[in-house]
Order: structure tokens, then C-alpha cells, then sequence
């Protein structure tokens, strides 16, 4: 048994060392694109990131930070963290499956053998490297997010209650139990996936207390995991904080008292309690006392107290009433809690809170005001908003709204109202008027909802968004509905509203298939490309790599168009793992032990089937369950496998215990050893196998692409004057924050998300100077747009005509009201914004203007559009034409435009969408990945790209990430990226021609061959790659443009091939696809026709050889149109 340990404990570490050294070498050395930025800044500054954070984590990122030799190494030293920490998840991985497959095969010490050491062996490591070379969990290990760091904590607490479960019948064994409730309050500050784990756990618990466990037991104890996961995600987390603020408003509002008084005396209250609790269950002294210790204990964090208000009180009394009738009734032993149970809880309760506790580190640095404070968490209340996820709204999982569904009414006086569901308070420190005013605080709103009047069970219909509610028709099958009675105020309408099974259809066929299934055979069948699908045949399926299967599913393989085929995404398993992973489920579950009755008659007991449950919940709570909880819309901006990663680890459990299945079958044939030598050896192939093909789509080594992008949006901005950039999204504003708050690149700029300029925390933040950036041009008082302030002021055009009278009539009085000018921007806002009297608040025209001062504009620096022969006019126009409103973030940009008089330039990135311009888009001047805003009309102007700062910006300023390195992996993200820098050397040598500035826009179509080379990032159409080889013949140089339109026309060609091999369902789904991209192939055409042309001037052989390569590509667009005119029954 000895020299079992020392193997099983060795190869834990092998396996560690196998997948550190994997995880190491293909680690990016930079941060990577969507949250990695924003971590790393988190863990790097400790700086506040977005809700709910991750404390522990940044603690931990910071620690590994410090061995960085420059900020330009922070990011590859917090992702060596998450590549280390992975590798110590797949460890205990191996641990976990040789201790449930040893007590299978050798529950007794005494009956190991060298056959059974190898089958156990062989089991773990077979098991851990599948899931080391895995997709999902592979994709986690070399960034630095927080999923990697999430699955070490499953795979750590459910090691320690397998480890609890050997040493349960000890003295001291539930000290195993302790530090399991003290490394899941540690996880909240990490993610909250790690409470999944908690029915496997209670599973565990049972089983080895129960040994004749039944059915019945199980569920109970089923219940009561939910009870517990309940108790901690809905008790523990928000109750803390609300009773925390119950403290601090009477501390503050009733005794006066200053801010956070009533939130130190709660910790002080909780922590005196628990210990109290702690010491008197420990000496059993008193009864009364403990079960009082307890129930204080229960109260205090908050766990009973169940919604808010009156209610929550109730509530929370009924329970406790409840609890204390159980606990002081005079019950037999075997139904009274013993003190011993009643210690352990109230120590694991202890040290969840030790772990929870982390966040403090949030409320600590955000009451610093670090440059990143999201949400400013600075107080109990703000905190408990945080911790709520408040700014992601809410959705309905088992009653509610569908997406068509209209608010209920009710009749008043008068007419109609919406019934409103009367919702929590929430609360806010109260500006003071003056600093002798004592510390409050107020009501600023409250969670109101509305109530729907058409509504169903179990909603997975439910966002009315347009692009979801297409997704909804999409995945459906096309939406018929139902027609339901609405009374509207009076008037009977009818609408039409989901079926039952129209919602059961979307559920099954996206959220269950698309949104999980197809993830978890990613990993263990295969994997069609990298490239995001929104259910194209094309794009992103699982496939299996034996050809008859997939041609059912995804169609003929053989046909796939070039650069899918060798897509390094595209990954065959050829169901392997999934086949292993399933004999190891079956064999599991219907293991059996030879059991001697006192008789001496012998007889099967099944000894699997409690392990088989205990695996499947953890697979269940970490998969299928979080599907249920997450209940997505279609349309998703990224893939979602990430979240279940939790869900994968189960299942390579049994992948290794298909090993000693395997092994098990074969020894009936060779014997024990050499079965478990040929089950070890064939087993261990599948993870290779694995590897081979996964290794060249996770190798982010060498890629630089997200630090240097991000850079580029920087490095656009003029050197003087402090710009300003707004962004909106993840990638086009947490590279520029990492950029700037870890490596310290143009740290006098300031980045402006338009998404959070809605928010009050958010302008507070950039009413302050960071770093060498000055605050943003905003003078308003912050009690101007406090939450519930000023969120939104309607356009109201209608009043301009009374305004105008007002000014003819009486122009001193009218001036004296609203100013000179009362359209002027600043005299808007001052006067019907921020002072506006009783009823006037709005904005009274739909045409705004600014005076400009015409000396700030020439020393800006911005090109002024030669049409204006050097005449500025006096006034920059503002049309609001199709806006009924303008919300807090669209007010902040006016006001900003109004302030900046142009000598702190002001950008808009170019990936932000037309919804965020402000209908400012024809006052933009492209200088690169941002617009400059400028006071003119620069589509009627004819002055949309400023081409010597952008040809300046591409071509001598810009970075490119590495793209060029024919080592380096690109996946779809970056890709995408690359096309938009390409895209910019097209419209910049558009712009140059059309100057007559040939020259330098061949230099720049060529410099851009050069740094984003087709072999790397393919031509593509709808990224204007044709419009860069029109470009290359008004050049002359047809040869480029050749080389690009054949690439162009190729690829065209193949997918039309493809689609065409299609079954007659999978042509008909693809219609849309294939009949574009004949379409490109028409067009591509004429620029060939265009170039045999023009090679006609130039030789008679230039001139054969295009019209041969012409005519091939119009021969092969009459062969495939007739072609899809055939399959499609299509006559002329």
C-alpha cells in the first residue's frame, strides 16, 4: 500500500508537471481581448472591475505581479498564475479519480496488487490529461481570467470531502469539512461557480454516514444541498449586507451618527456572536445557551431574511421561530442537532465569512477613488448593489414576461396606469448642501417592476430586443404563437404571444443543444473551426471526424471550403474520449462487489452506483443546472463554454474510469496485469491523440495582438491637449485601460466608456484628474446627476415655435430666461436641464448649436476641410431629428462639447455603434481606429478622413501584435480585429487616390500586405478586400490586385461548392449564404473584366493571361448558378 501512495502521490505531480509545462509554453505573453484586461488591471492596481468582482483573485494577480521585472511583464505573470493554478486543478483531478476508481477496484489496502496499481494509475492520468488538453479548460489556463483560478477551487473542495470521506470515522476528520467552508467562502471572492459543488459534497456526507442509504435519503439529501446552496447564495451573500445596512441606517439616520458607524459595530456584533456560538457549542456548557448562540449566529448573517421590506422581516421571524422550536424542543438523540454538528456549522459559517470577507479589499479600494472603480462600491449599500449584479437587470426563470408580452393596466381616474410591483429601496449617501450638515442616507429610488399581463411557465422567450426576438423566430422554426386577449385600457386587442412549446423548443434546440451540448462535444468529440456560429451549418458545430456522421450533421467534409478545412480550430477526437468517458459512466455505475452472506452463499452488491451519483450531480449542477440558471438569449457576443468547464471535469472523471472498464473487460481475456498494461497504454493514446489537435489552436505564444490594439486606439490620439476617446464595448475599452493603467501608455488621455457615462459613479470618476489626464470637461453638480436625476430629458421640437414668440415679443426677458441664444447647447442645459423651473424640463428643439471659437479651432490641430477656404463658421450644428429623448450619457457628451471649446480634442472609437453617436456622425474625421469629432459637416464638406495624420497613425505609428509571425495563432477575435486594421488602409488609400496621391496610397496598400499578410488573415469580402483590389487597378498594378481577387474569387467558388454538396434542408438553411456569395463572385467578375482591360494596354501575354483567369471564374459562375437554380427547382 505504501509504494501505492508513493505512485499515486508522484504521478499527482507528474501530471501537474505535464500540464504546467503545457500551459506555460503556449501561454500569451500579454493580456488577451475581452476581461483579461480589466483582471489584470484589477490584480496588477487593485483597482475595482466589474460586478460582482473578484478580490481573492486580484490578491492573488497582485502577488504574482510582484515578480514581474517591468509593468510590460505584469500580464504574462498573471496569466503563469492561472497556467499554474490550472495545473495544480488537473492534480487534483488525477487524485480525485484514482481515489474513487481504488475504491471500485481495491477498496481493501491489502488486496492491491501491481495490476490493479496500474489500471488505478492509469485511470487518473488518462482521465487528468483529457482534460488538460481539453478546449474549454485549455482556453481558461493561458489567460488571465478568473475561470481557471474557479475550476481550482472545485477541483480542490472535491478532493478534500473525497479526502474527509477516508478519515470520516476519525477524531478531527471534520476539520476536512472546516476547510472546505473556508475555501468556498474564499471562492465567492474568485466566482460563484464553486457552489455547484455543494450536492456532490452533501452526497459524499450522506453516503459515508448512511452506509445503507436509500432512495428516499438521497433526495432529502439532494433538498438539502439546494437549502444549502440557497442559504449561501441568497442568505449568506445578500444577507450580510442587509442586515449590515439595517445597522448602519439606524447607527446613521435615527442616532446621527457618521457614516459606517452601524457597519463596524455589525462586524464587531458577527464576529463576537460567531465566537460566542463557537465556544459554546465547543464546551457544552449550557443548552439554552448554544442553541441561543446559534440562532443569533443564523440571524446575523443574514440567511432568513428573504426579500426586503416588512416581508423579509416576517420572514425572517417565521424561520428563526421555526429553528428555535426544533432546537429547544425535547427530542429524542437521534433527532437533536448534537453540539458537536452545531460547532462544526457554526465553524464552517466562520470561516466562510473569513473567506467572504475578502471583500473588504473592494469597499477598501474603492473608497481610495482608484482611476477603475466600477460601480463605486464604497459603502453597505452600494456594495450590496455590486455584489447584485444590479446594472445586468434581471430574467425570468420559472414564471414571467415573454417577449411579446405587454404591461398590465389598471383603470384610475382619468383612464389607465401600469400596475407596478412595489420593489426594495435603495439607498444612497445623501448630498449635502452644506459641510456642517450631518451624514445621511436617502431614498433614491426604488427595484419597481412591472407586471406583465400575458405570462408562463419556465420563460425562455423573455427579452423583447429585436435581435433577440429574431434569434427567438430563427431557432424556433419561424414563430407562430398563440392570439390572447389584452385589454388595453378599455379596448380588447389581441396578442400574440409564445407557445408552451415553441418556449420548450427554444430551450432544447439553443439553451440545451447549441449553448451546451455542443460545447461539451467540443471537447470530447471535436470541433468543426473557431469560428462563433450563430447555428450556421458552417460555423462552430461539434463534429466527430468520421466522415458518414458528420456529412449527417454538418455535411460533406470532403467539400469544405479551404480555409475552413484548415481552420487550426477544426479538431477531430473521433468521439473517443466521449466513448471512453461513457464506458467509464456505465462501468461505474453497475460495478459490483462479490459479497459473502454469513450463510457462505455469495452475491453481487452494487457498489458504484452511490459513486455514479455523487459524479453526476457535480456534473449536473456545473452543466445542465447553470443552463437553467443562465436562461440566454440568442445572438450571444462570445462563446459561453467557459461556464461550464465545472461540467467537463465531471465528465473526465469518467473518462478515466473508462480505463479500469476497459481494463476490467480485458482481463477476462489476458489477466490482470497485462490487461491493465493494454487498457493503460490504448487509453493513454486518446489524450495524445487529443493534444495533437489542440495544441495549434491554444499556443498563444508570441501574440501581442490585444496589448498593441489597444495601443493603436491610443496612439491615434494627438500627443497634446489631453484627448479624450469614447468606447462603449469590452475590447475597444479594457485594452486601452490595461495599456494605460499596468504599462503606463498615454496616461495624459482619458478613456470614456459611453456605456457607463449613464451612471453617477462613472462621472463622478471622470470629474477627476488620472494620472496626466485632467478631469473631463463637466461642470455639474454631482446632486444634478445623482442616481434617479436627470437619467433621461425628453425632445420636445414642438416648444421651439412658443420659444421664438417669446423672444419676438419680449427679447430681454426671453434672454434673461433661457439666454441669448436659447438652442445654444450650454444655455440647453443650463437652462432647461440642470436649472430647469417646474415643467420645463426638456430639451426644446430638435437642432442644437455651439459658437465656436475659431482661434481654439486652428490651434487644435484638426484639418480644416479645404472647402471651407480657410472660413469657419460660427456655429457647429447638432441635429437630435429622430431622438424622443437623450439619456444622462448623451447630456454628459453635449455638455463636454460645450466645455472643451476643441482645444482638448475629443474622439469617438470607431467600433462604437451609430446608437452611441449623438447624431454627431456627419461631424466625424477619421485619423484611424477613432473619429475625431470636429465642429464641421464633414460628409457635405467631403472631409471624412484627415489622410496625412491616418497614413501617419498606419504607417509609422501603429503596431500589429505579432500577426505577421507565421507561428503565431490568430482565433476569430483577433482575426477580426486585424480585418478592421485592414479595412483602415483601404479607406485611407480610397481617400489618398482620391487626392491624387498615388504614391503614398500604394505605399500604404503595400505596407498593409506586408504587416497583415493574406496568408495569415484571408482576404474576405465583406471586409472589403475587393474594394483593395479595385484599388490596386486604379493603380496600375493589376498583378496585386489579381492575386487578391483570385483569392477572393476561390474562396467564393468553394463555399458555393460546398453548399451545393448540402442535403436539400441544409441548401435551404444556407440560401441566404450561397446566394451572397455568388453575388460576390458576380462583382468580383467585373473587376477581372475591368483588368483584362487594362492589361490590353499594357501586353498581349498580361492580356491572355487575365482573360484565361476571367473566364474561368464567369465559367464557373454560370456552372454554379445553373447548379442552385437545379437544386432549387428554379426555372427560367
Amino acid at each position: 500500500m505504501k509504494q501505492y501512495k508513493f505512485v499515486n502521490n508522484l504521478t499527482g505531480w507528474l501530471a501537474f508537471l505535464i500540464a504546467a509545462i503545457t500551459y506555460c509554453l503556449t501561454v500569451e505573453p500579454t493580456a488577451s481581448f475581452w476581461d483579461c484586461p480589466e483582471f489584470i488591471t484589477t490584480g496588477y492596481k487593485l483597482e475595482v472591475g466589474h460586478p460582482p468582482g473578484a478580490p481573492f483573485f486580484m490578491l492573488t494577480a497582485n502577488l504574482f505581479s510582484q515578480f514581474a521585472s517591468d509593468p510590460t511583464q505584469v500580464a504574462y505573470m498573471v496569466n503563469i498564475m492561472n497556467a499554474l493554478m490550472s495545473a495544480a486543478c488537473i492534480m487534483f483531478l488525477f487524485w480525485s479519480i484514482t481515489h474513487l476508481v481504488k475504491k471500485l477496484v481495491c477498496p481493501e489496502d491489502a488486496a492491491m496488487t501491481t495490476g490493479k496499481t496500474i489500471t488505478i494509475i492509469a485511470s487518473g492520468l488518462v482521465g487528468a490529461l483529457a482534460y488538460t488538453w481539453s478546449d474549454t479548460f485549455w482556453f481558461s489556463a493561458v489567460e488571465g481570467e478568473v475561470y481557471a483560478y474557479s475550476s481550482l477551487f472545485t477541483a480542490v473542495v472535491f478532493w478534500l470531502i473525497l479526502k474527509w470521506e477516508t478519515v470520516a470515522n476519525e477524531p478531527g476528520s471534520d476539520r476536512w469539512l472546516i476547510l472546505i467552508a473556508y475555501l468556498m467562502g474564499l471562492s465567492i471572492g474568485v466566482h460563484l461557480l464553486n457552489l455547484l459543488c455543494i450536492p456532490a459534497i452533501v452526497l459524499v456526507y450522506y453516503y459515508k454516514k448512511n452506509p445503507d442509504a436509500n432512495l428516499k435519503g438521497s433526495l432529502l439529501a439532494l433538498t438539502a444541498s439546494a437549502a444549502l446552496i440557497a442559504a449561501v447564495l441568497y442568505g449568506i451573500v445578500p444577507g450580510v449586507v442587509k442586515v449590515g445596512g439595517w445597522l448602519e441606517l439606524f447607527f446613521v439616520n435615527t442616532l446621527d451618527m457618521p457614516f459606517n458607524t452601524g457597519v463596524i459595530v455589525y462586524i464587531i456584533l458577527l464576529a463576537a456572536i460567531i465566537l460566542w456560538g463557537v465556544y459554546e457549542s465547543y464546551t457544552e456548557k449550557s443548552r439554552k445557551r448554544m442553541n441561543l448562540s446559534f440562532l443569533a449566529t443564523i440571524a446575523m448573517t443574514g440567511i432568513p431574511f428573504y426579500g426586503h421590506g416588512t416581508s423579509s422581516i416576517v420572514i425572517g421571524i417565521l424561520v428563526l421561530g421555526a429553528l428555535a422550536a426544533y432546537l429547544f424542543a425535547k427530542l429524542s438523540p437521534k433527532w437533536q442537532i448534537s453540539a458537536r454538528t452545531l460547532n462544526t456549522a457554526l465553524l464552517c459559517i466562520m470561516m466562510i465569512m473569513v473567506g467572504y470577507s475578502s471583500y473588504a479589499l473592494i469597499v477598501i479600494r474603492s473608497t481610495a477613488n482608484t482611476p477603475m472603480d466600477q460601480n463605486s462600491p464604497e459603502d453597505i449599500f452600494t456594495l450590496g448593489e455590486y455584489l447584485g449584479r444590479e446594472q445586468y437587470g434581471t430574467r425570468p426563470l420559472f414564471y414571467g414576461k415573454t417577449f411579446s408580452s405587454k404591461p398590465a393596466l389598471e383603470e384610475v381616474e382619468g383612464g389607465c396606469r401600469y400596475v407596478i410591483k412595489k420593489g426594495a429601496p435603495v439607498y444612497q449617501r445623501k448630498e449635502k448642501a452644506s459641510p456642517d450638515e450631518k451624514d445621511r442616507y436617502e431614498i433614491v429610488r426604488y427595484k419597481d417592476d412591472y407586471i406583465y399581463a400575458q405570462n408562463m411557465l419556465f420563460p425562455r422567450m423573455y427579452s423583447e430586443q429585436p435581435i433577440h426576438v429574431e434569434g427567438y423566430d430563427s431557432w424556433v422554426g419561424g414563430f407562430e404563437g398563440k392570439q390572447v386577449p389584452y385589454n388595453q385600457c378599455g379596448t380588447i386587442m389581441m396578442v400574440n404571444v409564445p407557445t408552451q412549446w415553441e418556449n420548450i423548443k427554444f430551450f432544447f434546440n439553443y439553451q440545451v443543444n447549441f449553448m451546451y451540448w455542443r460545447y461539451f462535444m467540443w471537447n470530447f468529440a471535436g470541433r468543426q473551426n473557431d469560428i462563433q456560429g450563430q447555428g450556421e451549418i458552417e460555423h462552430g458545430n461539434w463534429i466527430t471526424g468520421i466522415p458518414f456522421i458528420d456529412n449527417i450533421l454538418v455535411g460533406n467534409q470532403e467539400f469544405l471550403p479551404s480555409d475552413l478545412k484548415n481552420n487550426k480550430g477544426h479538431n477531430v477526437f473521433y468521439c473517443l474520449p466521449l466513448l471512453l468517458g461513457l464506458i467509464g459512466l456505465f462501468w461505474q455505475a453497475y460495478k459490483t462487489h462479490t459479497v459473502t452472506a454469513a450463510d457462505g452463499t455469495t452475491y453481487e452488491r452494487q457498489t458504484g452506483i452511490q459513486q455514479f451519483w455523487i459524479v453526476f450531480f457535480l456534473f449536473f449542477m456545473t452543466g445542465l443546472a447553470i443552463v437553467l440558471y443562465l436562461n440566454q438569449t440568442p445572438m450571444q457576443v462570445r462563446e459561453r463554454d467557459y461556464a461550464y468547464a465545472g461540467s467537463f471535469y465531471a465528465f473526465s472523471i469518467w473518462i478515466g474510469m473508462g480505463v479500469a472498464g476497459v481494463a476490467q473487460w480485458l482481463q477476462k481475456k489476458l489477466g490482470e496485469k497485462p490487461a491493465a498494461i493494454v487498457a493503460a497504454v490504448a487509453c493513454l493514446c486518446i489524450p495524445v491523440q487529443m493534444v495533437s489537435q489542440t495544441w495549434d489552436d491554444h499556443d498563444r505564444s508570441g501574440r501581442y495582438a490585444c496589448t498593441e490594439f489597444g495601443q493603436n486606439y491610443l496612439d491615434t490620439l494627438p500627443e497634446e491637449g489631453n484627448p479624450i476617446i469614447y468606447t462603449n464595448g469590452d475590447n475597444d475599452s479594457f485594452p486601452l485601460w490595461y495599456g494605460q493603467e499596468v504599462e503606463g501608455y498615454r496616461t495624459d488621455a482619458r478613456v470614456c466608456n459611453l456605456s457607463y457615462l449613464q451612471t453617477d459613479w462613472y462621472i463622478d470618476q471622470m470629474k477627476r484628474a488620472a494620472y496626466d489626464s485632467p478631469a473631463l470637461p463637466i461642470d455639474w453638480k454631482r446632486i444634478e446627476y445623482v442616481q434617479g436625476t436627470n437619467e433621461y430629458v425628453e425632445v420636445r421640437p414642438e416648444v421651439k415655435e412658443t420659444i421664438d414668440n417669446f423672444y419676438k415679443q419680449n427679447p430681454e426677458e426671453a434672454a434673461k430666461s433661457f439666454g441669448e441664444n436659447p438652442y445654444e447647447v450650454k444655455n440647453v442645459l443650463k437652462y432647461w436641464v440642470r436649472e430647469a423651473k417646474n415643467g420645463l424640463k426638456m430639451i426644446p428643439t430638435d437642432s442644437l448649436v455651439i459658437k465656436l471659437d475659431k482661434e481654439a479651432i486652428k490651434r487644435s490641430g484638426m484639418m480644416i476641410p479645404k472647402e471651407l477656404n480657410g472660413e469657419i463658421p460660427e456655429y457647429m450644428h447638432i441635429s437630435l431629428k429622430g431622438k424622443d429623448k437623450l439619456y444622462k450619457s448623451e447630456l454628459m457628451m453635449l455638455e463636454m462639447l460645450a466645455n472643451h471649446n476643441w482645444e482638448r480634442p475629443i474622439y469617438m472609437a470607431i467600433t462604437v455603434g451609430a446608437d452611441n453617436h449623438l447624431n454627431l456622425t456627419d461631424n466625424f474625421m477619421q485619423e484611424g481606429l477613432a473619429y475625431r469629432i470636429t465642429p464641421f459637416n464633414t460628409t457635405k464638406l467631403n472631409a471624412r478622413i484627415d489622410s496625412e495624420k491616418m497614413y501617419d497613425n498606419l504607417m509609422n505609428k501603429y503596431k500589429f501584435g505579432n500577426i505577421s509571425d507565421a507561428d503565431v495563432y490568430l482565433d476569430e477575435t483577433v482575426l477580426r480585429m486585424s480585418q478592421t486594421h485592414r479595412r483602415m488602409f483601404i479607406q485611407l488609400a480610397s481617400q489618398l487616390i482620391s487626392e491624387g496621391k498615388m504614391d503614398k496610397a500604394q505605399k500604404a496598400l503595400d505596407y498593409s500586405l506586408e504587416v497583415i499578410p493574406a496568408a495569415k488573415v484571408p482576404h474576405d469580402y465583406m471586409f472589403n478586400s475587393k474594394d483593395m483590389a479595385n484599388l490596386y487597378i486604379l493603380l496600375g498594378d493589376t498583378e496585386k490586385a489579381k492575386l487578391i481577387l483570385n483569392d477572393l474569387a476561390n474562396t467564393a467558388v468553394e463555399y458555393i461548392t460546398w453548399y451545393l454538396s448540402l442535403n436539400e434542408n441544409q441548401l435551404i438553411n444556407s440560401y441566404g449564404e450561397c446566394a451572397q456569395h455568388l453575388s460576390n463572385l458576380n462583382q468580383i467578375n467585373k473587376s477581372f473584366a475591368q483588368i483584362v482591360d487594362m492589361d490590353g494596354s499594357k501586353s498581349k501575354d498580361m492580356q491572355e493571361q487575365s482573360a484565361k483567369v476571367a473566364l474561368h471564374y464567369a465559367q464557373k459562375f454560370d456552372e454554379l448558378y445553373e447548379a442552385l437554380k437545379t437544386r432549387l427547382g428554379i426555372e427560367e
